[in-house]
């Protein structure tokens, strides 16, 4: 069994990535992470679109907002 990282709609959060990583987890389709740590401490780890992940370095900060499905760099 495997956890999905993928954001749902009314999922809100943002933060600065940590890292980014990528893999083929079923083998087939590769999908693209980022490590991002919350202003509350927390980290997370959250399956981005390969633009976004292509756009994205350590240190920026990302945002996710309530009713849209994917993150914003």
């Amino acid at each position: 069994m495997f956890t999905s990282r993928k954001p749902k709609k009314n999922d809100a959060w943002e933060g600065v990535v940590e890292d980014t990583s990528r893999g083929m987890l079923d083998g087939a389709n590769m999908y693209h992470f980022v490590q991002v740590r919350c202003a509350d401490g927390q980290t997370r780890k959250v399956r981005v679109d390969r633009r976004l992940w292509k756009s994205l370095a350590v240190g920026d900060r990302i945002v996710k907002v309530p009713g849209s499905d994917a993150a914003k760099g």
